[in-house]
């Protein structure tokens, strides 16, 4: 008779699929390796062997967690993960590395002197989805991810006021569900994404308890962001649109003050500014190398040019 194996998932610790209980009830003998946990060994009334003898008469199942085992097996039983499982060994490594014999340069971060890696794994992620490239997408969500987990991980040791990763997730969790209550309850009906930002803005504001229709906007991020999203929010909030390009009063005037009131008419125009600034960065940055690469197949050495050769070389000119 052939063997029933049981592959366990290493990630859900004591958990039986149900799937096998059939096979463990109607089993003469339940086996268990040494991969398996002794609480969960102990449970199945599962004696613990180091190998399995090859196949009897009687009807036997083994408990494994060691895939290979159950590669030779005709007839296997898997332990279902929910999506996101994966994330649990993150979570294990992070601790790994963070912990006592973990690594040297992860036990010395603080909050503080990780902020740089976040906002360039952050940056790094928008040029990926910039490009459209796919490999580089999923390595960047990676890489982000792993700047949540590792604050998370360094939230959990203060004395004061610790939290770790489960409640950022049951935190977000709760957000998601409050703020869409035409999805998890019956309170109200929603169809377009329009009006659900509205209403997002609007439980945001109530539940936040905010004061001015600016408050929350993250003062740190990029400058032409950081105006689209103040115009955006005082335009959301009913401001008259005179009031939306002016940065500070009728006698404004200096560079700053400029700049602002463009960023703010083409946010009121439906185009996004950084996006439209960083898109011209990238065509004047590709716009010095071709002229540069021009003047090298002249035979000319770029760092050596006059004002009147780089004007010779610059594309479009004849």
């Amino acid at each position: 008779m052939s063997d029933t194996v049981v592959l366990l998932s290493t990630r859900l610790g004591a958990v039986l699929p149900a799937e096998a209980l059939p096979a463990l009830r109607g089993a003469d003998e339940v086996l268990a390796d040494g991969s398996v946990p002794a609480e969960l060994a102990s449970l199945a009334g599962a004696s613990v062997i180091a190998q399995l003898s090859p196949p009897t008469e009687a009807a036997r199942v083994l408990l494994t967690t060691d895939p290979a085992v159950a590669a030779g097996a005709e007839h296997v039983i898997t332990t279902p993960e929910p999506c996101g499982a994966a994330v649990l060994d993150a979570v294990a490594v992070m601790d790994t590395l963070r912990s006592p014999g973990g690594c040297p340069w992860d036990a010395e971060q603080t909050h503080t002197s990780l902020l740089p890696y976040l906002i360039e794994e952050a940056y790094e992620l928008h040029g990926a989805v910039e490009d459209g490239d796919r490999t580089a997408l999923r390595e960047e969500l990676g890489d982000v991810l792993l700047q949540v987990l590792f604050h998370a991980r360094l939230a959990q040791e203060p004395a004061d006021a610790p939290f770790t990763i489960d409640e950022v997730a049951a935190d977000l969790v709760e957000k998601l569900v409050a703020r869409h209550p035409h999805v998890f309850a019956d309170a109200e009906k929603i169809t377009t994404a329009a009006d659900q930002q509205h209403r997002w803005e609007e439980l945001k504001r109530v539940e936040k308890r905010r004061e001015s229709s600016v408050d929350g906007v993250p003062l740190s991020q990029p400058s032409a962001a950081l105006a689209a999203k103040l115009v955006s929010r005082a335009r959301r909030a009913g401001w008259p649109p005179e009031l939306l390009t002016d940065a500070a009063g009728p006698a404004a005037g200096s560079a700053g003050e400029r700049l602002f009131a463009l960023v703010a008419e083409l946010k009121l125009a439906g185009v996004e500014p950084e996006g439209e600034l960083r898109a011209a960065a990238h065509r004047y940055a590709a716009a010095v190398r071709a002229t540069e690469q021009a003047a090298r197949t002249a035979g000319e050495d770029p760092s050596q040019l006059s004002p009147e050769q780089w004007r010779r070389y610059w594309p479009g000119q004849a």
